[in-house]
């Protein structure tokens, strides 16, 4: 059996990234789950035996009534993320079982959350450019995002926009494998993106780069954006960024008049304590130049919020099921803190672990683990492997993988609707999610029809206006959007005004920066005791995501996780390449092979993600040193505002 991309899809032309050229061999792994397990051993020790579905079915609703029973539905927590793709199994039955259940709900959001609330408190919505269309550009701004290793489809799209005239100017704190092929790499301090930003109008106004028939048309705002960027000299950005104040004058004038103008980036620079003002300031630029009017033009991030022209997810909220009570949220981003609160009334009993490993993709996730180790927890896990997070679960149902299911795909790279039709049978007793909610309702005795409703049904309920012939037998159909597809040429903004807010009278939301308390400038406590930045990016070519790292083809052939120094940090430490370090917080440790780069500003380093802990002999992962604080709004979480230091094991 073989895997291969369709070559007639206009975005990925029949190639596959580096992760799923191997996915067969994930699916017919000789340690992958294929029965359901309960634990027989102290949790955390992956201690578990084989059980049929009804015996486990019935452990888990035995206790789960139990938790219910003793202190109420509020305290069961599901926590599910985004690691099946598609419309029916990453979340759609879960949504009506746990209302049902009167459980407590997931709120906040690993990545993508935080970036789109912030480009709607300028554009009223997340929607923007399609990314596609870069090929119409003369100017590309790749802003935060390293495309050719995480977006990979697109990079020949850019590539064609270069043999047509295009530069290509890479915005980034570490110099990437894409910064390494740009035309001009702009390297700003972690966290200082915002300043640069502002710099970038001051200079626009000053110099009368601004399309004015653009402003007055189609925005609001313009007088007091212009007042409060009056003072963002580049000079000024140039010291909160660390940059030179050239180069800003620069930059401005190429995006103020190299027509169309497209600024690029997706959810990295989301990451900070400021991560959606990031992306509200930083969807002011197109307004103000009117680069929204041209093909190839505007801001360009995740198009996934477009595919409501043709799905509508609603249809899974059944809100009757929960008789209409409101129910507590709890953040999937604190899941350390939400498991080890003693004030949380009621405290969490019962945990739900479904197309995720938080133990591993979750900040603080030390904390996570001593949550997990408690022996009152119920914790139920939906997997394909033993991952760090399963085996801490009570227990532990088998799940199919993409080829064993049948789903429709929403994509948030292009403008185009998948489907993925099950090519196999489902290996073992390995079953999709949505039958995992309908096995788990009927054992708990619900008997609600909503509860048990078919995939086929689901889908359709979700879907408008599609040819579903067409879409089965192509493999891909086109969202109903114009093929001349500039969202705002002519305004039409989903604000109260219809315009681009370009400020707004609430200070929060008002474009502005400030250092971020743990960032690089930060005066915290943590960020005095730690002087080092740490960034965890994703960067492997074989795996981006925990789902693939384990793999013989993946993981072990990209070594062992590493921390990357700047030469200068280094030599301050005594610390030569290829020595053992430990890396070191107020929230963990982790002791890794030291690597001098040049790739990095001094006080930044570098500790790549998606290892498993069990991978490389340590008991934690990057994500035990990772800041939990709060993006200012969406729900996000402050990765890269991270304080650390690196200490030589050689004394």
């Amino acid at each position: 059996m073989k895997l291969r991309g369709n070559p007639a899809h206009p975005f990925s032309k029949g190639e596959l990234c580096p992760k799923v050229n191997r996915m067969l061999d994930r699916v017919y792994s000789p340690d992958r789950i294929l029965t359901p397990l309960v634990r027989v051993g102290p949790k955390g020790s992956g201690q578990f035996e084989p059980s049929s579905w009804d015996d486990a079915l019935a452990l888990v609703s035995r206790r789960l009534h139990d938790v219910i029973d003793r202190f109420g539905g509020e305290a069961v927590l599901p926590w599910g993320s985004a690691g099946t793709q598609g419309l029916l199994q990453m979340s759609s039955l879960d949504q009506r079982f746990f209302a049902r259940v009167g459980s407590s709900r997931q709120i906040g959001s690993l990545c993508g959350g935080t970036a789109g609330a912030g480009v709607a408190k300028a554009n009223g919505t997340s929607k923007a450019s399609d990314p596609m269309t870069v090929v119409s550009s003369k100017l590309v701004l790749l802003w935060g995002t390293n495309t050719k290793i995480t977006n990979r489809h697109l990079w020949p799209f850019i590539e064609q926009a270069r043999a047509n005239g295009a530069r290509i100017v890479v915005i980034d704190p570490i110099r990437t494998a894409t910064a390494e092929d740009a035309d001009w790499f702009i390297q700003p301090l972690p966290g200082t993106d915002i300043a640069l930003m502002l710099a970038l109008m001051h200079i626009l106004i000053r110099d009368g780069l601004v399309d004015h028939d653009y402003v007055r048309d189609h925005t609001v705002g313009f007088e007091s954006l212009a007042a409060s960027v009056a003072d963002w000299t580049p000079e000024r950005a140039a010291t909160a960024c660390g940059l030179m104040a050239d180069d800003i004058e620069r930059l401005a004038t190429a995006y103020g008049t190299e027509q169309p103008a497209m600024i690029r980036t997706l959810i990295g620079a989301e990451h900070h304590e400021q991560g959606a003002m990031f992306f509200r300031t930083l969807a002011c630029l197109p307004a103000l130049t009117g680069s929204w009017k041209h093909e190839g033009g505007g801001l360009a991030r995740s198009v996934g919020a477009w595919a409501d022209s043709n799905v509508d997810d609603s249809v899974f909220n059944v809100a009757e099921l929960c008789g209409g009570k409101e129910r507590r949220g709890l953040s999937m981003n604190h899941l350390g803190r939400v498991l080890t609160d003693p004030t949380l009334d009621p405290a969490v009993h019962a945990l739900f672990v479904w197309n995720g490993n938080p133990l591993v993709t979750v900040p603080n996730a030390q904390l996570i683990r001593k949550g997990l180790e408690r022996e009152d927890l119920l914790c139920v896990v939906s997997e394909h492997f033993m991952t760090d997070t399963a085996r801490y679960a009570d227990v532990i149902f088998p799940a199919t993988t993409q080829i064993e299911q049948t789903d429709l795909v929403p994509s948030w790279g292009h403008l185009y609707l998948g489907w993925n039709q099950a090519a196999i049978a489902p290996l073992g007793e390995s079953v999709p999610n949505t039958e995992l909610w309908r096995r788990l309702a009927g054992a708990m005795g619900f008997t609600e029809p909503e509860l048990f409703e078919s995939d086929a049904s689901l889908m359709n309920a979700a879907l408008r206006d599609v040819d579903l012939e067409r879409l089965q037998a192509d493999g891909f159909i086109r969202l109903s959007l114009p093929e001349d597809f500039r969202p705002y040429a002519n305004g039409g903004f989903a604000t109260t005004s219809g315009k681009s807010e370009l400020w707004n009278d609430t200070p929060e939301f008002a474009p502005h920066y400030s250092p971020a308390t743990e960032g690089p400038m930060g005066d915290s406590e943590m960020g005095t005791k730690y002087p080092l930045t740490m960034l965890s990016p994703k960067q492997h070519t074989r795996f981006l995501n925990t789902s693939y790292s384990h793999l013989p083809k993946h993981g072990p052939l990209e070594g062992r996780p590493f921390v990357e120094l700047d030469a200068g940090d280094a030599a301050a430490r005594g610390i030569a390449d290829g020595d053992e370090v430990v890396v070191r917080n107020d929230r963990g440790q982790l002791t890794l092979e030291a690597r001098i780069s040049g790739r990095l500003r001094p006080g930044v380093v570098v500790v790549p993600y998606g290892w498993w802990a069990d991978q490389h002999g340590e008991p934690a992962t990057v994500n035990a040193l990772t800041n939990d604080a709060e993006t200012d709004w969406g729900g996000g979480v402050a990765y890269s505002d991270t304080r650390v230091d690196v200490v030589s094991l050689r004394g």
